[in-house]
């Protein structure tokens, strides 16, 4: 029953990434365009996933275990470190050159375009690089 549940999840947070442009490399940089010919359309889709989620999330923090029994594991910490700061700049350089991140690259990955290897490789190798280095996760 869990890995149909992470069928069904993964396959509507793919059709949704797709419905909404998100796995569109041109429609992402044009996004992040805010000095040439800005669209705005993935900034209302932000908003309203971030609105949807806010319920589901209030509620999952209050428990301690899933609907499927499972344990909940949410992060913990708030703090800004060098870590969460180093990822999160090497997220958007890398979203901002290919104009795809993780998510949409697993979406379009069939696509078969070379792009989405390569970006797909180097995220491999990112994450590879992490575990080589034995650096410990910190929820």
């Amino acid at each position: 029953m869990i890995k149909l549940t992470a069928l069904i999840a993964g396959l509507l947070f793919g059709l949704g990434l797709l419905l909404a442009g998100m796995a569109n490399p041109s429609k992402v940089l044009a996004f992040l365009d805010l000095t040439g010919a800005w669209d705005p359309s993935l900034a209302l889709v932000m908003v309203g996933a971030i609105g949807i989620s806010i319920r589901p999330l209030t509620w999952a923090r209050q428990q301690s275990s899933s609907l499927l029994g499972r344990p909940m594991q949410l992060p913990i910490r708030r703090e800004l470190d060098p870590r969460l700061i180093g990822g999160s700049l090497l997220f958007g350089i890398g979203w901002g050159i290919a104009g795809i991140c993780p998510g949409p690259a697993v979406a379009i990955l069939l696509t078969g375009s070379w792009q989405v290897i390569v970006f797909m490789l180097a995220m491999l190798a990112g994450m590879l690089l992490f575990t080589a280095l034995g650096i410990k996760r910190s929820y």
